[in-house]
């Protein structure tokens, strides 16, 4: 990379002050909070449930500052609750072997492998290289960003925008070498956008399925632990895909009115890109097997979906097809696939010193949020801070107005914090919430899940916002404004498209 594009994220001396001085709070200010809770008389708790309140509260203050990793937090609190005899071991870690984790796990690997093969540049490129795109800084940004938000329904959000926040920068670099040769100047400002684009359409590509971010997963296990709702791959694309096409329509339309390159055609722009296309190899034995692998993996995880249209939900060939076939299986299966297939790790597509590089914090994060959502209810925590707030809030009876508080919650808090973290605390006390509130609880709980991965404007919201303010290229106030309004216009599409869509998945 040239300098003028730096592709690591630096913090400045005043950032690095402020996360140290994040994570000293946290290390003082948890085991406080811990001790004061666990002194507190709480008479309307049960002995379990006072005690995981204090487990909570601390984790919780770990996961704001960071002042542990997160994924040994998720693990402290999980221990914690077994040496506090919240419930035996047993119970506390099962849902760290729950269906879900498996699912992960299985795409995680997936993930590796089209990451290895460059698969996912291939795809990049070939969207870039498409007449009329390449020339146009418009349609590059829009048609950059939407590449972006379909490769994050099926990679992980944070490794989405690490792989396009490369290709953002080789783009930027070719616009400003032009300048050197004496075409128009392109407006810095246009730099911004395609960075912001890269991060904010990740985020939102996320949603469109379930195994596209980290909220997905942690909502739909406590939805289903909870309510007892099982909300299939193909259900959730019924409200996922839809939000992120209006919510990406409105990203490229503003992104694009305020972050204008200043000229209408790029010299040399689709020659760039149609030169980057053509360094890429001929496509190799495992590249293709991992194709094959994954395209298998992705028609598992719709065909039940696709039987329950055909049969209905109540049939017997539904619910063997459901039986047979959960996401956290077809995922092992798609990924054990490539242990089988050709390739160039060992003869064959991947080998396990490849596959064990996924991101097993992450796993383990996944882990411990389940394990409190699930004890909170065990232990009726959930339900005492649920009924608690209800007459707090004017919202008793109205499902309306219970979504809209459910997702302003949710994306207030995944602004101090990850996306995750969010869902785990949200989720759990919106469902007691709206059942304290006599409201049925499915939509609070998918809005507040969905509304976690809206946290656009700070840089410390996201991995994926991290990643791109270290280009240099956002000001800190272009990330609050910007973010501000797919914030404010992301929780409206996600109250509205919730209320017109749940009837369909239930």
């Amino acid at each position: 990379m040239s300098e003028i594009a730096p592709a690591v994220e630096k913090l400045s001396e005043a950032e690095e002050r402020f996360e140290r001085g994040r994570k000293l709070v946290g290390t003082i200010l948890a085991p406080i909070v811990f001790i004061v809770l666990l002194k507190l008389p709480m008479p309307g708790l049960k002995f379990e449930a006072h005690r995981l309140a204090a487990v909570m509260a601390t984790v919780i203050v770990l996961w704001l500052t960071e002042a542990l990793p997160m994924p040994v937090t998720a693990l402290l609190g999980a221990a914690a609750c077994v040496l506090l005899r919240v419930a035996p071991a047993k119970e506390v870690f099962a849902p760290f072997a729950d269906p879900l984790i498996f699912l992960f796990i299985g795409g995680f690997i997936l993930a590796r492998a089209i990451f290895l093969y460059g698969l996912d540049r291939r795809f990049a490129f070939a969207v870039l290289s498409i007449r009329g795109i390449g020339a146009k800084p418009a349609r590059v940004m829009f048609a950059f960003g939407a590449v972006t938000a379909f490769i994050s329904g099926w990679v992980s959000n944070t490794a989405t925008t690490a792989m396009m926040f490369a290709i953002g920068l080789s783009i930027l670099n070719v616009l400003f070498e032009q300048e050197k040769r004496g075409v128009p100047r392109i407006n810095r400002s246009y730099a911004t956008g395609l960075m912001l684009m890269t991060s904010f359409a990740a985020s939102i590509g996320g949603l469109a399925t379930p195994v596209g971010t980290a909220p997905n997963v942690i909502g739909l296990g406590m939805i289903r632990d909870t309510l007892h709702v099982q909300i299939s791959f193909l259900k959730w694309c019924v409200i996922g895909v839809p939000i992120v096409i209006v919510l990406y329509l409105w990203l490229g339309t503003y992104l694009n009115y305020f972050c204008r390159a200043g000229v209408t055609v790029i010299a040399g722009g689709e020659e760039m890109v149609r030169a980057e296309r053509a360094r890429l190899a001929k496509w190799s034995t495992g590249e293709i097997s991992t194709l094959v692998a994954f395209g298998l993996t992705v028609i598992l995880w719709v065909l039940p979906g696709m039987i329950a249209l055909a049969y209905g939900e109540q049939s017997p060939t539904t619910k063997m097809v459901n039986a047979v076939l959960p996401e956290g299986v077809v995922a092992v299966v798609g990924a054990l696939l490539l242990f089988v297939l050709p390739g160039a790790y060992d003869g064959r597509a991947i080998n396990w010193s490849q596959a064990v590089q996924i991101d097993w914090g992450v796993v383990l994060l996944y882990g411990g949020g389940l394990t409190l959502g699930v004890l909170s209810f065990n232990t009726k925590l959930a339900e005492a801070v649920g009924e608690g707030l209800t007459g707090l809030l004017p919202i008793h009876g109205s499902s309306t107005l219970m979504l809209i508080a459910a997702c302003l919650v949710a994306v207030i808090v995944s602004e101090t914090t990850s996306n995750t973290a969010s869902a785990t605390m949200v989720v759990p006390v919106v469902i007691a919430l709206a059942k304290g509130a006599g409201v049925d609880p499915l939509e609070p709980a998918l809005g507040a899940t969905m509304a976690a991965s809206l946290g656009f404007m700070l840089p410390v919201s996201t991995p994926c916002n991290a990643i791109v303010y270290g280009s240099g290229y956002i000001p800190l106030g272009k990330m609050v404004k910007y973010g501000f309004l797919l914030d404010v216009v992301g929780v409206v599409v996600v109250v509205v498209m919730v209320k017109l869509l749940v009837p369909l998945v239930r």
